[in-house]
């Protein structure tokens, strides 16, 4: 199997449990490291699937690189090729097929109960947990674009996940977290943290106690996420 491309913007937000869950599957796997001068491939080809991982720029910044990232998610869709994008990934997604990204509601920071619509197909993508607790570190949203459709959504901020088509999924928490970037989020935004005002903002010391038990929760959502992924990726 061709390796799935990762495309990373920043150091401290890697692939976490999303490249665990690979390796233990047996996904092979290359990790676009931006910050560090990695360049984009000129094509999806060599590519079975597509993943954006998040940063804590906007969509809406002008680095370089993003209006050529955005093309390479829309030629990885139009050739059926599977997209999955985490937080600023999705908003990538969003805004690649033709959504806004705007502020959101509420600035978003730890732990959010979700709901995801009724059906099977969104069932199916979480496991059939219709509730979901996952993590959040976000100050703006996406819309869902056109050709989309919405299967998850939170009280602070509605626009959680969409699908395009059933293969494609564009995602506004972090259902990549692990033990390390959870930690290290909460010592480099701790000034983020603190002054902020949001009502869906949880400090350090909410967060923290019962951290390893949230994980195996969040991780085995996540792991019912990248499976139902992965049955679309190209061989």
């Amino acid at each position: 199997m061709n390796p799935i491309l990762i495309i990373q913007h920043v150091a401290d937000d890697g692939p976490s449990y999303f490249g665990t869950w690979l390796a233990q599957h047996g996904y092979p796997f290359d990790v676009r490291r931006m910050f560090a001068g990695d360049t984009l491939p000129a094509s999806i080809n060599a590519y079975s699937g597509l993943c954006v991982l998040g940063g804590p720029m906007s969509v809406n910044d002008a680095v370089p690189y993003f209006p050529a990232l955005q093309s390479l998610i829309r030629v990885a869709i139009a050739a059926d090729v599977p997209v999955i994008g985490h937080c600023l990934g999705g908003q990538m997604m969003a805004k690649a097929l033709g959504g806004e990204i705007t502020p959101s509601p509420h600035v978003e920071i730890g732990w959010s109960a979700l709901t995801v619509a009724s059906d099977r197909i969104a069932a199916d993508w979480f496991g059939g947990n219709a509730a979901p607790v996952l993590f959040q570190w976000h100050g703006e949203s996406f819309s869902i674009p056109a050709d989309a459709r919405r299967i998850v959504t939170g009280a602070y901020c509605p626009n959680q996940a969409f699908l395009v088509g059933d293969k494609h999924i564009g995602m506004q928490f972090h259902c990549e977290v692990d033990d390390e970037k959870v930690r290290q989020w909460l010592i480099n935004g701790h000034d983020e943290l603190i002054n902020s005002q949001s009502p869906a903002v949880q400090q350090a010391a909410v967060i923290l106690p019962d951290l390893a038990s949230t994980l195996r929760v969040s991780q085995g959502i996540a792991a019912a996420i990248y499976a139902r992924w992965a049955t679309g990726l190209r061989r």
